[in-house]
């Protein structure tokens, strides 16, 4: 008998499955770190003992753990202890924040933010060193743009970096500078990493204590799985990761996603070392392309604000083919940033010339953000079995007539096109790209629904809105389909691993303005409690 005794009992009159559309009254048992039944509240007293915590939600939203299908785990925790410049409307006011921020943390060698954008403020003008050189002269001050692909320095950090007059762009990237030759203190692309590496130096016992910070964010907001995807701006932290797995302290989830670079032994090396449940290298990831307004993406056509240009791609176009034919001969899933539709097309150019040199298998590629896409190119995602890996809130992050005006009206149209990808019949998967985002997923699911833009009350495509279902679906069962663990992870059902969030409020019967609002009661991995409010 003692075999069908269930450790905890979690009931709800609003229990979404993701089985089915709606969510429904029911109770979950759960033994060790798997969930051993479902049913009505009398089925599950079968599955009870003295020992068993019952937990009963009446109307609050049960439903399966969010899993977070993008983002940057190492960066993502400098950014919670650093400054954040999303709110700010000026230079000036950017520039307060800074200040503020850096006179509150002088014991930070260097002052770091994220997330500023100039299309947002007043004059629409980009910001130079000289205005960071009169609030910070002393310290080196880094501040990323908010699509992370250009970084704003003061003169104290390219000095730091050794960049002056006679140093010469990466090979993809570009060094501001002024008419007259000197930085002006603006880093594009691969520019940044000079910067980087000396910002980003960080001791053990501090990456210790900011992934911890991370993983107690995350769970306070129903994360239980995340992908960490290879940046330009990457810390090394796997031992730090494998030593919280070791210490049973690793309360997300972890799918790492090592760059796609060429060098297939280490990356072997690498899936070999990591592979347990709770971390483990799911495939290869790289960056064909930048962002829209950097004019860094790479566009089938002239950008229409600069007809000189189509931006470029990060590596040569026969480079990326033949490296993910490579990998993708070796079994591993890849990964590639493309935003503009030259980079799109890429991408599933090369899955498709791996696919016709390997032979057809279950690869699970995916295309990361998928922000301007051509028409013939969606189809293709169905046919290639490739995953549309998409952050919605990203619409609404650059400040609309700034994009626009980047691609024009007829590209404009094939902006962030989620509902049209999904009814083409790709499997569509939701994420933050944290910390280009805050990491709440339901920030990322209320923007999928109302496609509401940067000015707050206008619909950008509203055809292009999925429902509510769909949504979760993206930010559950999808990120566990594009890590071959549908198995084990995305919906609640008899066999599953535990993990589970608990909403204070069902999504289902609110306004949808009070979704990314709404807060988390409970959060649960391996069966395991690892966040309660008010406790």
């Amino acid at each position: 008998m003692a075999k069908h005794l269930a450790d905890i009992i979690i009931s709800s009159n609003a229990v979404y499955t993701g089985l089915s559309d709606q969510p429904r009254p029911a109770s979950i048992a759960i033994k060790d770190n798997k969930i051993m039944a479902i049913g009505s509240k009398e089925e599950m007293e079968y599955f009870a003992a003295e020992h068993t915590k019952n937990y009963q939600f009446n109307d609050q939203l049960i439903m399966p753990g969010f899993h977070d299908f993008h983002l940057h785990i190492m960066q993502g925790a400098v950014s919670l202890k650093s400054v954040n410049l999303f709110a700010a409307r000026s230079e000036e006011e950017a520039l307060q924040m800074i200040n503020k921020f850096s006179q509150s943390n002088p014991e930070n060698p260097w002052v770091i933010g994220f997330t500023w954008d100039a299309g947002y403020w007043d004059t629409q003008q980009l910001p130079d060193r000289y205005s960071l050189d009169q609030i910070i002269p002393d310290r080196p001050a880094l501040m990323f743009h908010a699509e992370g692909h250009y970084a704003w320095v003061n003169s104290k950090a390219l000095e730091i970096a050794n960049i002056t007059r006679q140093t010469e762009n990466p090979s993809y990237g570009v060094i501001g500078k002024y008419e007259n030759g000197d930085p002006n203190g603006l880093l594009y692309e691969k520019a940044m990493d000079a910067v980087i590496q000396h910002a980003f130096n960080f001791r053990e016992i501090q990456k210790e204590d900011m992934f911890a910070n991370f993983l107690k964010h995350a769970a306070s907001l129903g994360v239980t799985s995340v992908h960490d995807l290879h940046a330009l701006k990457n810390i090394d932290a796997l031992e730090v990761f494998k030593k919280f797995e070791d210490k049973g302290e690793l309360t997300t989830r972890i799918h790492l996603w090592p760059a796609l670079n060429g060098d297939l032994e280490h990356a072997k090396q690498l899936r070999n070392t990591y592979h347990s449940t709770k971390l483990r290298v799911s495939g290869l990831k790289q960056f064909i392309d930048g962002v829209i307004t950097a004019r860094t993406a790479y566009l089938l056509e002239p950008y229409s604000d600069q007809p000189d240009t189509c931006g470029e791609t990060s590596f040569p176009p026969e480079t990326i083919k033949k490296w993910v034919v490579e990998a993708d001969k070796e079994g591993f899933s890849i990964r590639f940033h493309a935003i503009g539709d030259g980079a799109i097309r890429l991408a599933l150019d090369a899955y498709e010339q791996a696919q016709r040199v390997n032979g057809k298998r279950d690869s699970r590629h995916n295309v990361e953000h998928i922000e301007v896409i051509h028409p013939d190119d969606i189809p293709r995602f169905q046919k290639l079995g490739v995953t549309a890996s998409m952050q919605p809130d990203h619409l609404a992050m650059s400040e609309r007539g700034v994009y626009t005006d980047k691609i024009g009206p007829e590209r404009e149209k094939q902006v962030f096109l989620i509902h049209t990808l999904q009814e083409s019949g790709a499997t569509v998967a939701f994420g933050t790209d944290f910390p280009i985002d805050i990491l709440n997923p339901l920030q990322q699911i209320y923007r999928a629904v109302t496609r509401i833009d940067s000015s707050g009350n206008t619909v950008w495509h509203p055809h292009e809105r999925i429902t509510l279902a769909d949504a979760i679906k993206a930010y559950t069962i999808g990120p566990a389909y594009g890590s071959f663990r549908e198995h084990e992870l995305g919906t609640l059902e008899v066999g599953k691993l535990a993990d589970l969030v608990v909403l204070e409020r069902n999504l289902f019967e609110i306004p949808l303005d009070e979704i990314p609002v709404t807060n988390v009661q409970l959060t649960m991995v391996d069966g395991k409690v690892i966040y309660q409010k008010n406790t």
